[in-house]
């Protein structure tokens, strides 16, 4: 029954030439042209799998190792892409657009903390192993095909930096602060006086070790608070930088976001956001939801600009980095792949294809879905003290 049900939803694809190799040895070839992928199955469907999520379901069969792919992961997204609405009657799978897309529950603070916890307190010493000697987890910037991950992360924070025109003696917030290397270099580079926010302790922890480290606490600070806890009673910042932080306030939230941002802002201050979009505002991968990102959100482009208005933000400057995360996402998932055999010694097998799909299918999500990364740069009011024109970012 599991098979007929299987080839039912193989037989509806379009524009799609793929094999599948079933678990009772036939194969089967589906579309007119050469296979561009081979999908095999190990094993046969469990009776539990429940196929009205199909994403949901085969994602933890691939988890479970029950079937596996020979080609680039990236064909089977382009299909699924492709065929997205083959996937909605019946209640199956409403929205497939890319395994990033997340959850569209409202994120209260003590949520948050737990949805931040889920996932980055696996550990600095997990994320050390395949991240850059800088810890970023989010998308780099390659000036050059040649650049090292490494490299490429620190000419992102520069990039970032030099649009937010730090001056001396300012106050610069960073909302979802990491490991704590932007507010590091800005208190180095342009002697700002730099908090970062985390809800998660590891970071925390690491963050105020390096600056001690770095001597630097006369300008740098961090603590383990909500955004939404701050107060304009006590901080009020010149410039506020989120990366990667946005996912995860929640559609409901996001409003809140900006609220908040205009509540710290001063008159004239810029911020900027640094965020994956989506194309349309579409439900939820329950893959993610479930396994990597429990309370995230993808916002699309056109809901985050009918927002600034609202708040009398004034959209500055726009940059998309999709093919620069796609290749973050390949550094990642070559550097995890290396240290397979002792990621699974310490979390199992299971673990260790469920963040190889999760890795590997993000980049593959962002080469042929509608996948985005945008940076936004706004001012809180009119500001025009501005430079004319943009060359001095790209300098």
């Amino acid at each position: 029954m599991k098979k007929a049900i299987v080839k039912n939803l193989f037989n509806q694809m379009e524009n799609a030439n793929f094999e599948v190799t079933f678990w009772d040895g036939e194969v089967v070839q589906y579309g007119e042209k050469e296979p561009r992928i081979k999908i095999i199955f190990h094993k046969p469907l469990p009776l539990s799998l429940d196929l009205k999520d199909p994403i949901l379901a085969m994602g933890e069969a691939y988890m479970e190792g029950i079937w596996d792919y020979e080609g680039e992961l990236e064909e089977i997204f382009r299909m699924v892409d492709n065929n997205e609405h083959k996937f909605k009657p019946n209640g199956i799978a409403k929205n497939i657009g890319g395994l990033v897309k997340a959850l569209n529950h409202s994120a209260e603070k003590l949520k948050q903390k737990e949805n931040i916890q889920h996932h980055y307190d696996l550990g600095n010493d997990f994320f050390g192993l395949w991240l850059d000697e800088t810890l970023s987890y989010s998308c780099a910037y390659f000036k050059s095909e040649k650049d090292t991950l490494y490299q490429a992360q620190i000419n992102k924070i520069d990039h970032i930096l030099k649009k937010l025109q730090l001056k001396p003696g300012e106050r610069l917030l960073d909302i979802g602060c990491g490991w704590g290397w932007l507010i590091i270099r800005a208190a180095q580079q342009y002697q700002v006086k730099a908090l970062g926010i985390t809800l998660s302790s590891q970071q925390y922890e690491a963050v105020l070790q390096r600056i001690k480290e770095e001597q630097l606490e006369h300008l740098v600070d961090v603590k383990l608070i909500s955004y939404l806890d701050l107060l304009n009673t006590d901080y009020r910042f010149e410039k506020i930088v989120s990366v990667g932080m946005f996912e995860h306030v929640g559609q409901g939230n996001l409003h809140k976001y900006m609220e908040k941002i205009n509540e710290l802002l001063v008159p004239g201050g810029l911020s900027l956001l640094h965020t994956i979009t989506g194309l349309t505002e579409q439900p939820v991968n329950n893959w993610i939801k479930k396994y990597i990102f429990p309370g995230g959100y993808i916002p699309s482009l056109r809901e985050i600009i009918w927002m600034l208005p609202e708040h009398r933000f004034h959209l500055l400057h726009t940059e998309s980095l999709r093919m620069h995360y796609a290749k973050t996402l390949d550094h990642w998932y070559g550097n995890f792949s290396q240290w397979r055999d002792l990621i699974a010694e310490k979390m199992g097998e299971k673990f260790v294809r469920m963040w190889g799909l999760y890795l590997n299918g993000c980049a593959a999500s962002f080469r042929v879905s509608g996948l985005d990364i945008y940076q936004f740069l706004f001012s809180k009011g009119l500001n025009n003290q501005l430079p004319l024109e943009y060359s001095y970012i790209y300098k």
